[in-house]
């Protein structure tokens, strides 16, 4: 099985290239929003418990998205793999899921990072504003505070990757499809 946490910081193009590796090797996505957001809609106990929390304004534990995540491995059990999209962001997050996978006789295959340099991403995240209407992504000042938050507590876990030999990192600027078939290369020598 295929297993892959597409990570980069916001502006990367990980929705971008996620969207490409879906189609090619027929991937399920697991966005943790989405993860979240379907739980919720569907009424399940942990949707409930997460909801819960995020009206009081508080962060869902990270016990609740893993039972979360868990339950949607187990709903797609004959899946060629999985793209793990916002999720692990904390070193916590990656040995959790990583205990869940093993627990399922599983594994993360490889940590594919975008790297693009802080300019770029402040470039593309104002384009991506003009473009949605996405109020985070309008904002300097936003931009440059999420860029600076992932650099202090996101970008660790590509150390936890690298610690098992399972970090890529691939030049995030260029076309889209030179990118995507810089990603492929990685992904078929996994």
């Amino acid at each position: 099985m295929l297993n892959l946490v597409l990570f980069g910081p916001p502006g990367a193009g990980k929705g971008t290239q996620s969207q490409k590796l879906i189609e090619k090797y027929q991937l399920v996505h697991l966005s943790t929003g989405d993860i979240l957001r379907g739980e919720i809609t569907q009424g399940t106990t942990l949707g409930l418990e997460a909801k819960k929390l995020m009206d009081e304004g508080l962060l869902v534990p990270d016990a609740v998205v893993i039972g979360m995540i868990s339950n949607k491995l187990d709903a797609n059990k004959d899946a060629k793999g999985f793209i793990f999209d916002g999720f692990p962001r904390t070193v916590a997050q990656a040995e959790a899921l990583d205990g869940l996978l093993a627990s399922k006789n599983d594994s993360i295959s490889g940590m594919i990072a975008l790297e693009v340099n802080d300019d770029e991403l402040e470039h593309r995240l104002l384009l991506r504003g003009k473009e949605s209407g996405r109020p985070d992504d309008a904002n300097p000042e936003v931009i440059r505070k999420r860029i600076v938050e992932y650099n202090s507590k996101t970008a660790p876990v590509a150390n936890f990757y690298k610690a098992q030999a399972k970090f890529k990192s691939i030049n995030g600027i260029g076309s889209v499809d030179d990118i995507f078939h810089s990603v492929c290369g990685v992904i078929d020598t996994l």
